[in-house]
């Protein structure tokens, strides 16, 4: 198991934190296998499908070029006038080959570790020059999987080919009786496929090295169990910062919390300690809700917006300390209250009535039925 430099095992799991900052070092998991596999074995499929088009633009220029009178030849300044249009034509031929190359380049470098560019990566470093750290690199462990990859490649290679010019031997023989017409079209042929079937076999290589540099690449970044505290400490902040986090929270929830009192029906009060208001919809809500508490200055900022906003207040000390101390904010009151809270809400109910259309002033109930698991003194 990997340790650091103070010998603590790096056994966790590297944290997003960690892996973005290994990106921007340009520290990301490559692999060379899967560039040089899919430049190979896409370059060799383009040129064999494309060989007929490419040989007729190659044969045409050949006889461009070649096609001289006698006053060209013995002229230097029309060879080389010749030579650069030939030069300029060949490399028009092959743009699309070197475009597809390019982007092929590209997609199979990003493909693994994704796009990342890094001036700390591209910064020289001096410890990169040094010959102790330099023979440390040579016989490491990374140097080794790669002595055994070239090994593996040298093998796999080696053996297909010797297995495919067992099978095609016979064909290439077989051309010297051809005309030369018939063996060059059949020679293109059966170079391009043998090549392509070669490159095919880089495929496995990259298929076993790509999970082998992603393991490679998590493994390094691994972390110690003081790493991971430590990266958790950074991410909370220092204790004052937490606490003013924490102080914004509060203020914002209380904010919240004093613009539903307009929209409360009732506030109860103690009544100066503690202040509840309520809210009851009878089509939307199975029972009365909580919409603000608080005590002391929390209380009376409640009863001064109510106030403010006309929401009738009422005095139950019992009631309000129960509603307090057994009901969370945003939540339906406890079964036990539904009785008080009723007789409360009907005075409510009959006091809207009064203001509306007059009448007899309703009496506000003197007594609310509070069970005595729920009082609280």
């Amino acid at each position: 198991m990997a340790e650091n430099q103070d010998g603590q095992e790096k056994s966790e799991q590297p944290t997003a934190k960690r892996l973005n900052e290994a990106k921007r070092k340009g520290q990301v998991a490559r692999s060379k296998e899967l560039n040089t596999m899919a430049i190979t074995l896409i370059g060799v499929i383009f040129l064999a499908t494309t060989s007929s088009q490419l040989g007729g633009g190659l044969q045409a220029l050949m006889k461009t070029s070649f096609t001289l009178s006698r006053d060209e030849i013995f002229d230097i300044g029309t060879l080389f006038t010749h030579l650069s249009a030939a030069m300029q034509d060949a490399f028009i031929l092959l743009i699309p080959f070197f475009v597809l190359m390019i982007v092929v380049a590209i997609a199979s470098s990003i493909a693994l570790g994704g796009f990342s560019i890094s001036a700390e990566a591209l910064t020289p470093k001096l410890s990169k020059l040094s010959p102790a750290k330099g023979l440390k690199r040579m016989f490491s462990a990374k140097a080794l999987v790669e002595l055994l990859k070239a090994v593996a490649k040298f093998v796999l290679i080696g053996g297909a080919t010797a297995i495919l010019l067992w099978n095609t031997l016979d064909s290439y023989l077989n051309l010297h009786g051809m005309e030369f017409q018939q063996a060059l079209p059949k020679l293109g042929s059966l170079i391009g496929w043998s090549v392509t079937l070669l490159a095919s076999t880089l495929i496995l290589i990259a298929a076993i090295d790509v999970p082998f540099q992603l393991w490679e690449h998590k493994r390094q970044l691994k972390m110690t169990k003081q790493e991971i505290r430590g990266e958790m400490k950074e991410t909370d902040g220092r204790p004052e910062v937490k606490s003013r986090i924490r102080s914004l929270q509060r203020e914002m929830a209380q904010r919240r919390m004093m613009e539903e009192v307009p929209k409360a029906d009732v506030i109860v009060t103690n009544p100066t300690h503690y202040a509840v208001a309520l809210r009851y919809d009878q089509g939307s809500m199975s029972a009365p809700k909580v919409v603000a508490k608080g005590a002391d200055l929390v209380a009376a900022n409640i009863r001064r917006i109510g106030l403010e906003s006309d929401v009738p207040i009422v005095e139950s000390p019992v009631l309000a300390r129960a509603i307090y101390f057994h009901s969370e904010l945003g939540e339906a009151i406890p079964a036990g209250l539904f009785l008080a809270v009723a007789k409360l809400l009907a005075y409510v109910f009959q006091l809207r009535v009064y203001r509306t259309d007059g009448g007899d002033i309703p009496q506000v109930p003197d007594e609310l039925p509070v069970p005595e698991d729920l009082r609280h003194d």
